[in-house]
């Protein structure tokens, strides 16, 4: 329970329209139980907190249930297509005709979940959301409600780390340097300038690299030089890093650009898990991770695939989220990530999501947006666009995304969520200042 000040503090900051909805996995401690059974099974339990009045409470179930519901629905959500040379085709392709099944299962995860949900949000269409566990790997906007409405349509998402994220997002920084985009990487490039990355790290981060990429490898992405090129007419101010250009040592040396746009290839790897012995309370097994989740997954930047040919230490092409975090971005208003899975990371339960979304944060940008799945790449080129001209014209940083999945779900040949649910808006959902 937080301290009454710091909820005073944290509602002066929530909208009238709005609502924080803190989702939390948890498992009860029973310390009479008996035969060692301490550990009841884990629920899901979401807390609702308006602008005034007492917090709300509703236990969502067990974890387990609806944690099936999530990999199901994911696993839908997610077809077979990502940004490159191998593209799904609109309307006719397999995507259509898993739709039905999409919204099926994107209406039982939300009965589950937003249901039980939806009574204690009053009026709120804002909703604040920081969810925990699986659910960080979904975007809510796609789950359907009772009228078969997607909830995007009644809804404006802003993700958060906790209820407290307000109150750092009212330090606001200013931004040093015009927009900068990353683009049309060459993955391939040969050469490597050792005198260029005289800076191997990043605020004392050592450039180490978890030992599973070294069979990973980058295909070419074909629409992003004219997705950069159509930023750059919307907000003539930008730098375009492209192709050789778009290095690991070029985004180290950045300085707080306004807006910092990546279209490139994410990844992110499955940690192994080792289980220890159990507990001396409860006999629940502890779990050792191996690796630091911050190396497991990052961006691919020039070169990336010629990262074995590069002397130990210097920069390879590989930017890992620890990396990420190490990078000058406070003053940034608006990270996009306009590649791969950027949302994934490891599953923390209690501590949200690390990854690239968290890495961001640490570094000290505003707002981000990043994607939970292999995205479509003709399908993200346009939804950015129409993304961006929201922008230049004065709409939120989160708004502007919305209006542009709304109208790209107006449109047959993109209304399946798999081309407009898979970005998500995190953090300051405010319109970029001037």
């Amino acid at each position: 329970m937080l301290p009454d000040l710091i909820l005073q503090a944290i509602q002066s900051h929530i909208p009238q329209d709005a609502a924080i909805v803190e989702i939390v996995q948890y498992r009860s401690f029973n310390l009479k139980a008996k035969g060692n059974q301490f550990w009841g099974k884990s629920h899901y339990a979401a807390a609702v907190l308006r602008s005034s009045g007492e917090p709300k409470w509703v236990d969502l179930g067990e974890s387990t249930t609806i944690d099936k519901s999530i990999a199901e629905l994911r696993t839908a959500l997610a077809l077979v297509g990502s940004r490159s040379s191998i593209e799904i085709q609109p309307v006719n392709g397999t995507h259509q005709n898993s739709l039905p099944q999409v919204q099926q299962l994107a209406r039982k995860v939300d009965q589950l979940v937003m249901a039980p949900i939806r009574p204690l949000l009053g009026d709120a269409r804002h909703l604040l959301l920081s969810p925990d566990g699986q659910l960080t790997l979904i975007p809510f906007e796609a789950l359907v409600d009772e009228k078969g409405k997607y909830l995007i349509q009644s809804y404006a998402f802003s993700y958060l780390t906790s209820g407290r994220d307000l109150l750092r997002l009212q330090s606001v920084a200013s931004s040093q340097t015009a927009p900068v985009v990353f683009a049309d990487v060459d993955y391939n490039q040969q050469t490597t300038v050792a005198a260029a990355q005289s800076s191997n790290t990043v605020r004392g981060v050592q450039n180490r690299r978890s030992q599973d990429l070294a069979s990973v490898s980058f295909p070419p992405l074909s629409n992003t030089k004219e997705e950069a090129e159509k930023i750059k007419a919307i907000f003539p101010e930008t730098t375009l890093k492209l192709g050789q250009s778009a290095t690991e040592t070029a985004i180290k040396q950045l300085n707080s650009p306004s807006i910092l746009h990546l279209a490139t290839h994410g990844f992110f790897l499955s940690d192994p898990e080792v289980k220890l012995v159990n507990d001396e309370f409860g006999k629940q097994p502890k779990v050792l991770n191996l690796e630091n989740p911050l190396l497991r997954s990052g961006l691919a930047l020039a070169g990336a695939n010629n990262r074995n040919q590069v002397s130990s230490g210097a920069n390879d092409g590989v930017l890992t989220a620890l990396e990420v975090a190490g990078l000058s971005l406070r003053g940034t208003q608006l990270v996009v990530l306009s590649a791969c899975e950027t949302g994934l990371g490891d599953v923390k339960v209690g501590d949200g999501l690390y990854g690239l979304r968290r890495a961001l944060v640490i570094a000290g940008s505003q707002s981000q947006v990043l994607s939970l799945w292999k995205v479509s790449d003709a399908g993200t080129k346009e939804l950015m666009v129409k993304y961006y001209q929201g922008l230049k014209a004065g709409k939120g940083r989160h708004e502007a995304l919305r209006d542009a999945q709304l109208e790209m779900l107006k449109n047959p040949s993109y209304q399946h969520p798999f081309y407009w649910a898979s970005f998500v808006p995190s953090g300051d959902w405010t319109p970029l200042h001037k």
